[in-house]
């Protein structure tokens, strides 16, 4: 590679691209001024967050719903329909305190990590996974200011005889139900409940009448403990492996 076959590479890459270059917060202002949709996907979880996550196991910026009119250059808008990505199990990536991986036994734990793939995309490094935290979602939700949620990954307790649930945590001889990112986390002993799974594929089903029962209540109970409906549920890996369980908006 010379530096002339590098720039004659970067000319004829601009060249392509240059019709779709502009002022992109002006474009997008334009476009509400006009009635249109703009959808802004986030990427990183509230945990993550410089303000609001578990610091200083966080990213250098603002990763909440709020902020996304802000970076995306139209800061005078506020967003008016949020949809929490909300995995039907608890995934981290990288330290600090994850209280969901204490939950289970390891065999457990390696057993839901090799279902659902969870390993890094680059890496192929193992994630930290554990059951559904309620807390800490609860307060995912809250920062987002979500309303509603796409359930992802159900499948993958498919294979499970029990789904286990944190529905709070021990700290000494206190109990709560409240996440809070300023406390001594890694002190804290999830308290977990667990209903019956449902030991079948639902890959296939397009509709909420085709899950099974189990799941069904399952999907139920997540919705009762955080307090918001779940609008989509994702049932495997491809494009069109999901059901519509909500209205769209």
């Amino acid at each position: 590679m010379s530096l002339p076959a590098l720039y004659k590479w970067c000319e004829e890459q601009a060249e392509k691209f240059k019709a779709y270059i502009c002022d992109t917060g002006e474009f997008l202002d334009e476009s509400l001024k006009k009635g249109k949709k703009v959808i802004l996907e986030a990427q990183l979880g509230a945990m993550r967050d410089i303000d609001y996550g578990i610091f200083p196991y966080t990213s250098s910026s603002s990763t909440i719903a709020a902020y996304a009119p802000i970076g995306a250059g139209i800061p005078a808008h506020v967003p008016d329909h949020v949809v929490g990505v909300l995995k039907a199990y608890s995934t981290c990536v990288g330290a600090g305190p994850f209280v969901a991986e204490t939950a289970m036994p390891q065999s457990w734990l390696d057993m839901l990590r090799r279902l659902g793939g969870e390993y890094g995309a680059a890496t192929g490094r193992p994630r930290r996974v554990g059951p559904v935290d309620i807390p800490a979602s609860r307060y995912g939700l809250k920062c987002q200011n979500a309303d509603k949620i796409a359930l992802t990954k159900l499948d993958v307790l498919s294979a499970f005889t029990e789904i286990p649930v944190i529905t709070g945590y021990r700290y000494g001889d206190q109990m709560t139900d409240r996440f809070d990112p300023g406390c001594d986390l890694e002190k804290y002993e999830p308290v977990v409940e667990t209903i019956p799974g449902w030991q079948q594929s639902i890959s296939k089903c397009r509709t909420w009448e085709e899950l099974p029962d189990n799941a069904k209540a399952y999907i139920a109970l997540l919705e009762k403990l955080l307090d918001h409906e779940i609008q989509f549920v994702s049932v495997g890996a491809k494009r069109d492996e999901y059901l519509l369980k909500g209205s769209w908006i």
